[in-house]
This record gives structure tokens, C-alpha cells and sequence, in this order.
């Protein structure tokens, strides 16, 4: 049996390690935020998890029957220092679509966010709920 011993990692490989260049950059990943879809008799509710985002870079569109949330954050930094200059920018997207079903009341569709989760709140229009009782005569 030949047996191999385990080869340390190189300076080279270290060197673009991401922890090696933690603490200098900044870097976010795209991602697709997870979503928790709940029903009750009168609405959907929507929970995304969007940790770390500000209000104002979220977006919620409706076309048609088509939901749309999406955010853009674009981040600059500069330092100045005596000895030496360093510009860092960021930047981290996500974009997500949902069909709604026809019953839902477009006109009454509300979000909130909290404490790093967006909730959308669909309300379902109120179906006649009436039977209709009749006799059909046969010709």
C-alpha cells in the first residue's frame, strides 16, 4: 500500500486565501434571500430574509400578476493616509418573482420591514360564498 503524506498548503496558496484578505476588503455576495410563504382563509404572507439591508434599497413591484422584490446596494469607501491610499467598493443585488393567484386583492397589498425581514402581506378578495339553490328543469 502506498500512502501519500499530506502536503501543507504553499505561502502562494495562503496568500489569496479569503481570510488573508479579510481584514483589507469588503466583500458581499450576491444571494437569494430565503422566503417563507404562509396561508390562512383570508391572505398570503411573504417573509424574506434580508438581514443587513435598509429600507430604502428594497423594492416591490406589480405587473400584472406578477410580484416583484428586488434591491441594489452599492457601497463606496476611500482612505487617505499618509503613507498610502485605499478604495474599496461593494456592490450585492438580488432579484425574485412571484405569480400571484387571481384571487388576491391587488389593490390591498401591504409590506413591512423589521429586524432584517421583509413581510408582504397578500390579501385574498372575499369569493361570494352564497350556494345558489335551484331546480333545473329537464326539456
Amino acid at each position: 500500500m502506498i500512502t501519500r503524506r499530506a502536503e501543507r498548503p504553499s505561502l502562494w496558496s495562503n496568500l489569496f486565501d479569503d481570510d488573508f484578505f479579510a481584514p483589507f476588503f469588503t466583500t458581499r455576495h450576491t444571494t437569494m434571500p430565503a422566503v417563507n410563504i404562509r396561508e390562512d382563509e383570508k391572505k398570503f404572507t411573504l417573509d424574506l430574509a434580508v438581514p443587513g439591508m435598509d429600507r430604502k434599497d428594497l423594492k416591490i413591484d406589480l405587473n400584472d400578476d406578477i410580484l416583484t422584490i428586488s434591491s441594489e446596494q452599492k457601497e463606496e469607501k476611500e482612505e487617505n493616509r499618509d503613507d498610502y491610499k485605499r478604495r474599496e467598493f461593494s456592490y450585492s443585488s438580488f432579484c425574485r418573482s412571484f405569480s400571484l393567484p387571481e384571487n388576491i386583492n391587488k389593490d390591498k397589498i401591504e409590506a413591512n420591514y423589521k429586524d432584517g425581514i421583509l413581510t408582504v402581506v397578500l390579501p385574498k378578495e372575499h369569493e361570494d360564498k352564497s350556494k345558489v339553490s335551484r331546480q333545473i328543469k329537464i326539456s
